[in-house]
């Protein structure tokens, strides 16, 4: 298991492939095929994610939402993603396509996993502007939108650290094992920023992401 649990966190934690996982599993005289390796992260991360979200830092209410390309398939889909204000992450969702419903879910699902922001700061983009508007429509006090592509720098900056991360894996082959592999990226990340209750200042990012399914 200790084998499993260190494969699934550096693939997840650091700018390696499959491959380079095998090699240097095999360095270490220890035979894991790169397929054994997939299978391990599709089937735990989920587990990760569902813990971690019960121990999660609350976020600020005053959000960066942005959208960046992820490579599916041979074909580009849209990781949405949020930070507040202290560039801490809100919440992520990968969607088919970038439109008006694909954002309206993603800020459906931040709202409902992390409580009502006051305040949502998005580019230029029409879809994610339709998408809070909708959304105001059927609420008591609406959500203040602001539209600004400068403010927005800290989420696009934010963005890099995911990106960093799926370089070497070459795409990913399917929207299922994407979405998860992509949610296993996004814990590390926050635990790497502190978004972790509980660690007391003392545990390792490493520890801290094992203390979740141990």
């Amino acid at each position: 298991m200790d084998v499993i649990l260190l494969c699934v966190r550096w693939y997840v934690a650091y700018s390696l492939s499959l491959r380079n996982l095998e090699e240097m599993m095999a360095e270490r005289g220890i035979e894991v095929d790169h397929s054994s390796v997939h299978r391990w992260v599709v089937k735990l991360v989920p587990l990760f994610e569902k813990a971690f979200r019960r121990v999660k830092h609350p976020v600020g209410r005053s959000l960066r939402m942005d959208e960046t390309y992820i490579k599916v398939k041979g074909q580009w889909k849209y990781l949405y993603r949020a930070v507040d204000k202290e560039g801490n992450t809100v919440d992520f969702l990968l969607r088919a396509h970038r439109d008006k419903p694909a954002a309206r879910r993603y800020f459906e699902k931040a709202i409902a996993q992390n409580g009502e922001p006051e305040i949502v700061t998005v580019d230029k983009s029409g879809a994610n502007l339709a998408a809070l508007e909708a959304l105001n429509a059927g609420r008591p006090t609406p959500v203040k939108i602001r539209q600004n592509k400068y403010l927005n720098n800290v989420i696009e900056q934010d963005h890099r650290a995911i990106k960093r991360i799926i370089r070497p894996m070459m795409g990913f082959k399917n929207f299922r094992s994407a979405r998860i592999i992509l949610s296993g990226i996004e814990i590390m990340h926050m635990i790497r920023k502190g978004q972790m209750r509980g660690d007391g200042g003392t545990k390792t990012a490493a520890d801290q992401f094992y203390s979740l399914v141990m």
